[in-house]
């Protein structure tokens, strides 16, 4: 059985590199699949309140045979629920859903939304539920650099980690050279670019023939090669095997570099973190 490696936050507290994304994923299935992938070997999963599906996940925690102390759990904050009490209320909600009995691992503000003006305060509530022993480690995603930097320099609290959509056609380097200097991990979502044209590249594929891979394992293994924690989802039991099986895939620098090489200038699938959800 494969098992991922630990990234170490800077509050002490590690994440499993190489997690369980169940985005898109009616709750029902999530139950399903959370368990399926726990049985392969994943100790993270990634979920968020707006995914409707926590108490899934929740109810997988509770059936599955692995111990819930054992499975590092991210839940997000969705942006409706911005500001400090309302934050703290939504808090609690998801862990309701989540039926957690342990504090949550890591909680993650969804989206910045600029233009709200409310992430400052969303930021101290976070604090306030790190502090009260409720979540060990607090995070954001999808920051645009200001309002990242502004949450550290109002506040004196680095967010431990920084999920952003990054793949092979955007690999964010200017934002993870950012998340590098201020000490923050980075996590990639749609990791695999939402599958299509990425994993038919001519770099990919011969990179996969080479190491007897498939283009899928190639890119997680160059995520993990450059450092990010990636939350791949499939529903598919093989995949989510397979996806796992690629921290044993070792990629050359050279082989790093051509895959580094994909990116391009048009390549963002989801929104931009810098503009505000209607």
């Amino acid at each position: 059985m494969a098992t991922s490696p630990n990234i170490t936050f800077n509050d002490g507290n590690q994440i499993p590199q190489l997690g369980y994304g169940v985005w898109q994923v009616e709750d029902d299935v999530a139950e399903k699949v959370v368990v399926q992938a726990l049985d392969a070997g994943y100790r993270h999963v990634d979920t968020a309140k707006i995914y409707g599906n926590e108490a899934g996940v929740g109810r997988a925690l509770a059936e599955s045979d692995v111990d819930e102390n054992d499975v590092f759990v991210t839940t997000k904050l969705w942006n409706d629920d911005q500001g400090y009490e309302s934050t703290l209320e939504a808090f609690d909600a998801s862990i309701e859903r989540l039926g957690l009995t342990k504090p949550l691992d890591l909680y993650l503000i969804h989206w910045a939304q600029p233009a709200n003006g409310k992430y400052l305060d969303t930021w101290k509530a976070f604090i306030e539920l790190q502090k009260q022993g409720k979540v060990k480690s607090i995070g954001v995603s999808n920051f645009p650099e200001e309002q990242l930097r502004e949450i550290i320099d109002e506040t004196g609290v680095t967010p431990a980690i920084h999920q952003i959509e990054l793949h092979p056609y955007f690999n964010q380097e200017h934002m993870r050279r950012v998340n590098e200097e201020l000490g923050i991990k980075t996590e990639a979502w749609s990791p695999l670019g939402q599958g299509g044209d990425v994993l038919k590249e001519k770099v990919v594929t011969d990179i996969a023939e080479k190491h007897d891979a498939q283009p899928g394992q190639v890119i997680i293994a160059w995520h993990l090669a450059i450092g990010n924690v990636v939350i791949p989802k499939s529903v598919t039991p093989e995949r989510i095997v397979n996806n796992l099986a690629s921290v044993d895939v070792r990629l050359s620098d050279e082989e790093v570099e051509a895959i580094n090489g994909l990116t391009r200038d048009d390549g963002r699938i989801g929104m931009n973190p810098t503009e505000t959800m209607e």
